[in-house]
């Protein structure tokens, strides 16, 4: 991400992110209430120091069950203390003792019955919990950014975890598209696809950044609810729409490529189909493989943001983001973070 424009004038310092596990708190927001009854179990699970598909396949062999049966709402950091929930299948059998499963590396916290499966994208958001070691900012100057951040939001950029280590995930992705790759597994094909498109998006958003309209509304846009996957296109740019866009009732969006044409307009379909062209190789192969084509905010706006000093050189911060969206995007407009692992 670092070619990518800031929002905000830049960091205002340096810091260490993830000196220790708990310094990298996530507990996921379901969104729903279990219905008691079903033949998915829910395990509300504690992990640290593992990913969430390895856990997925750990529940799976010990409930001798196939993978496919296990369901989760979403990937999570493996470098972190993460609280996050997962189905899995049992049609017509009570679950194992899960207690057993516990270790260092993983706790299982609550059980529940629901009658359907937890999908991916199935959770509200996400609560964080993060302490930055090694800070070297003006106090005064970082307080000045976290009150903008507050009161702006920063720019949705998809977090370099997407990618994989040094855009490994990218450019698996076009090996595919040129048939020059080994055939991946579904999961891994999942994951180069999510990362060609998170590129095209990111590339827009970048230009939005750079012409200061990533929080405004221009021309052609269609905008999402906060906290809505949905999305809707005005007839007509209006005072009322505008106010509601600075009021960050509703965020202007751009296109998560795919098969559709996107639904955006005049001045905000200029700047897609700009970044289309640049990356043609990449959009070509998205519609190849078929993805649906969606929208995704230009903005994210954290929740009960809050800070506080605990120690020389130590910043916490607490709060909450959508689903989708990354914290490391939040961070980047704050400090230029080195990640200990």
């Amino acid at each position: 991400m670092a070619d990518l424009p800031y929002a905000h004038g830049g960091p205002a310092g340096t810091g260490q992110l993830k000196a220790t596990p708990e310094d990298f708190v996530v507990e996921e927001i379901l969104g729903f209430d279990l219905s008691g009854e079903g033949e998915h179990e829910f395990l509300r699970i504690e992990k640290r120091g593992e990913n969430t598909d390895y856990i997925a396949r750990q529940l799976a062999r010990f409930a001798g069950v196939p993978v496919r049966n296990v369901g989760y709402a979403g990937l999570k950091d493996r470098h972190g203390r993460t609280i996050q929930w997962f189905s899995v299948q049992l049609p017509g059998q009570s679950g194992p003792d899960w207690r057993r499963l516990d270790s260092d590396s993983l706790r299982v916290l609550d059980i529940g019955r629901n009658a359907r499966k937890l999908k991916k994208g199935a959770a509200k958001g996400n609560r964080f919990e993060i302490t930055l070691r090694e800070v070297r900012a003006d106090r005064q100057m970082l307080e000045l950014r976290l009150s903008r951040i507050a009161e702006e939001g920063v720019p949705n950029y998809f977090g370099p975890q997407r990618f994989g280590r040094e855009g490994h995930n990218l450019e698996r992705a076009r090996q595919l598209f040129e048939g020059s790759a080994d055939r991946p597994n579904p999961h891994q094909r999942g994951i180069y696809l999510s990362a060609a498109r998170s590129e095209i998006f990111n590339r827009i958003l970048a230009q939005r950044v750079a012409r200061g309209t990533w929080n405004q509304a221009i021309s052609g846009d269609a905008f999402m609810f906060e906290g809505s996957r949905s999305f809707f296109k005005p007839e007509a740019m209006t005072p009322e729409l505008q106010h509601r866009v600075a009021n960050k009732e509703i965020h202007p969006s751009a296109v998560l490529w795919g098969t559709a044409p996107s639904v955006a307009t005049d001045e905000a379909a200029g700047i897609e189909r700009q970044i289309a062209t640049k990356l043609d190789d990449l959009c070509r192969g998205l519609e190849k493989f078929a993805l649906e084509t969606a929208r995704r905010p230009l903005r994210i706006c954290p929740e009960n943001l809050d800070w506080e000093f605990p120690g020389f050189a130590m910043l916490r911060l607490s709060f909450s983001l959508p689903a989708g969206a990354y914290a490391t995007a939040m961070l980047r407009e704050l400090l230029r973070t080195d990640v200990l692992t």
